[in-house]
């Protein structure tokens, strides 16, 4: 596995490369790594694509720092990459947490290297209800589910496994696959797991959602109790009317498993337009 440092403070980030072709870049959810992408990267293989993933600071391979955990170091961490293997004609995809620094460093470093985004079920626009945020969760709910995670963090992780893949609606997902994806969360850094997750509750990207110029697919499940919808993505449309939203009925958050057919197809039509 090839590794890199970044420009801000030094961290030692891991990624992996497959095939060849126009890049496709895949920035994975909160507390997962790149691993989570098996079910995507041999199909884009296939299609003729150059797929790099990344495993963010705190997680999978990568260095554990004290330090770094906010969204602008980590939209940093992404151009760094970028910049490291000179990478242009871009798809940047992510999911979940990664759609906050992926529109962040869209916001922050320009669209010069990207061509394209697409988004899984994203932590965006903002998830803290506020005054001028009224479609966001109320702080008090965040604040239950963080005391919660530092009270229990894998307790967290096991007692939302089937709500994650929305089993309830028949999605088919094996004990085994359940059981591998908590220990994927469960791989990520105990300090990371908490920063980000604060980060995330608390980053506003309205300004960065409003301000895309690319073009900009998201993909989420009505299903989905980790990022609802209606606070995401729902709201993300408004802000960027060029966006596509494609909504997948029975999908929770990890769509990229339980609709990995449906994901992959709509991500390469989008790449195909």
């Amino acid at each position: 596995m090839p590794y890199f440092q970044t420009t801000t403070d030094g961290t030692t980030l891991a990624y992996e490369e497959y095939g060849t072709g126009a890049p496709i870049v895949f920035a994975a959810g909160w507390v997962l790594n790149t691993d989570m992408w098996e079910y995507q990267v041999p199909f884009f293989v296939r299609q003729g694509f150059r797929c790099i993933l990344l495993d963010r600071r705190g997680h999978g391979r990568s260095d554990r720092p004290a330090g770094g955990y906010d969204v602008d170091t980590r939209a940093d961490d992404i151009a760094a990459l970028l910049e490291h293997l000179d990478l242009t004609g871009v798809t940047l995809v992510g999911h979940s947490a990664a759609g906050g620094e992926l529109v962040r460093y869209l916001a922050r470093h320009g669209s010069d290297r990207v061509s394209r985004l697409a988004l899984l079920a994203p932590a965006i626009p903002f998830m803290t209800q506020t005054e001028d945020n009224p479609a966001g969760v109320p702080a008090e709910l965040l604040e239950a589910s963080m005391a919660e995670l530092d009270a229990d963090r894998p307790q967290w992780f096991t007692t939302r496994a089937q709500g994650y893949f929305a089993t309830h609606l028949g999605n088919r997902v094996s004990a085994a696959v359940i059981d591998l994806e908590v220990q994927r969360c469960l791989s990520a850094s105990p300090w990371a797991t908490r920063e980000v997750q604060r980060e995330l509750l608390a980053s506003d990207h309205r300004p960065d959602v409003a301000g895309l110029t690319v073009p900009f697919l998201l993909l989420h499940g009505l299903a989905d109790q980790s990022i609802p919808i209606e606070v995401s993505s729902h709201q993300a449309i408004k802000l960027a009317p060029h966006a596509v939203l494609k909504e997948y009925p029975t999908a929770g958050h990890g769509l990229y498993i339980t609709h990995a057919a449906q994901v992959n197809s709509d991500i390469l039509e989008f790449i195909k337009e």
